[in-house]
């Protein structure tokens, strides 16, 4: 097997990936006031985990806990925007943190607060990107991420 990475710089990509989502994800929210809906939110934990990971993974990558830790990571994130997908293409049920239960009050300024704090759906797609939803392309970059962790992996096994 040809090594097409080496681990150091494998991280290091990581790193880089993980703070321009994060860094994109905080754009898109306020600065283009594309409002995030539960799932979203949740999509942005796994990348925050990397960072811290792949950082030290970047300065021990002898260490073979940190690559395995960060597949488990991504394969995480992997499932949580693939399930976010599934979502928006209505193949799972809406989540329930997606759906507010504050709508039964009868003031006028209560209902109108409440409005305002309603999570969007996470159904609806608010802000794609040549087509692919956020979630969408979370996963393509989750799946990236998982498959050349396993790779590299197979290789140090197989040296």
């Amino acid at each position: 097997m040809i090594k097409l990475i080496s681990k150091k710089n494998f991280y290091l990509f990581v790193t880089i990936l993980s703070i321009v989502t994060l860094v994109g994800a905080v754009y898109i929210e306020y600065i283009l006031n594309a409002k995030p809906c539960k799932l979203c939110l949740y999509q942005r934990y796994p990348y925050i985990a990397a960072i811290f990971v792949s950082f030290f993974g970047y300065y021990k990558y002898n260490n073979k806990f940190i690559l395995y830790f960060l597949t488990f990571i991504f394969f995480i994130s992997l499932i949580i925007s693939g399930y976010h997908v599934g979502i928006e293409k209505s193949f799972f049920l809406d989540f329930s943190g997606c759906v507010s239960e504050n709508t039964n009050t009868l003031v006028k300024e209560d209902l109108l607060n409440n409005l305002s704090e309603i999570p969007n759906n996470c159904k609806d797609v608010y802000f794609t990107i040549l087509g692919l939803s956020l979630a969408t392309i979370n996963a393509l970059m989750s799946l990236l991420i998982v498959i050349i962790s396993v790779l590299l992996i197979t290789y140090e096994k197989n040296r």
